[in-house]
């Protein structure tokens, strides 16, 4: 009837709703094909990594213990030098100690000035000795002047002794202890001091043969060509 519905054979024509289910028929996983899962490694791989882990672990931590291993031998060499260098310091304390009382026992129970005048005389003495014994054998060793009863010898010996050896003396000391001793005169011996010391010996150089033959302390013998 025309206006009402139609019953029978469907239209050829296809209806969306039919489209679309091909359509979602279409872009569906055939279930023949296999599903895809996240990949998980095998076991013995994850066993090998977390090996390698706890190699390098053990290995830094190997590292570290030798390292403090050396660390504390510097520091006990380092103690040991310490102690070392408190010894030293102590020793040295101890000289120092030490020196300071023999000095104060050389100005508590000796008189400085005394000590040096008698050994300066003593020095004058052995010198005037020395020449004396060499005019006895025609030799004169220091070449003094002659010797004049009533010269004093301290005062000459005062301004050649520096030249002889360098030093310098302190003229009052050497003047004073002059005053206090005798004159010395001709070839008399000197009088010993009052503390004993070693005589003092010295060996006489080879006499040349043949003219007249002098020694002086710069020049040594010499042997005058004119006379020969």
């Amino acid at each position: 009837m025309p206006g009402g519905r139609t019953s029978g054979k469907r239209s050829g024509k296809p209806t969306r709703k039919l489209l679309f289910s091909e359509a979602l028929q279409h872009s569906r996983v055939p279930s023949s094909a296999p599903e895809v899962h996240p990949t998980t490694p095998p076991s013995n791989m994850v066993d090998q990594t977390q090996g390698a882990t706890m190699d390098r672990i053990l290995q830094e931590i190997s590292a570290v213990g030798c390292r403090l291993e050396r660390m504390d031998n510097v520091m006990t060499s380092l103690t040991a030098e310490t102690k070392s260098m408190h010894l030293d310091i102590a020793g040295f304390e101890s000289q120092v100690t030490g020196l300071e009382q023999r000095v104060r026992t050389v100005e508590t129970h000796l008189n400085p000035s005394q000590d040096r005048d008698q050994e300066l005389i003593y020095l004058c003495s052995m010198l005037i000795d020395l020449e004396d014994r060499s005019r006895r054998d025609n030799v004169p060793f220091f070449r003094f002047p002659e010797y004049i009863e009533g010269v004093d010898i301290h005062s000459y010996l005062r301004e050649t002794l520096p030249k002889l050896t360098g030093l310098t003396f302190d003229p009052p000391g050497i003047s004073k202890s002059a005053q206090a001793r005798p004159q010395v005169t001709g070839l008399s011996q000197p009088a010993p001091p009052n503390h004993s010391m070693p005589p003092v010996t010295r060996a006489d150089p080879p006499i040349p043969t043949g003219g007249l033959c002098t020694w002086s302390i710069q020049d040594g013998w010499t042997r005058d060509q004119t006379c020969c």
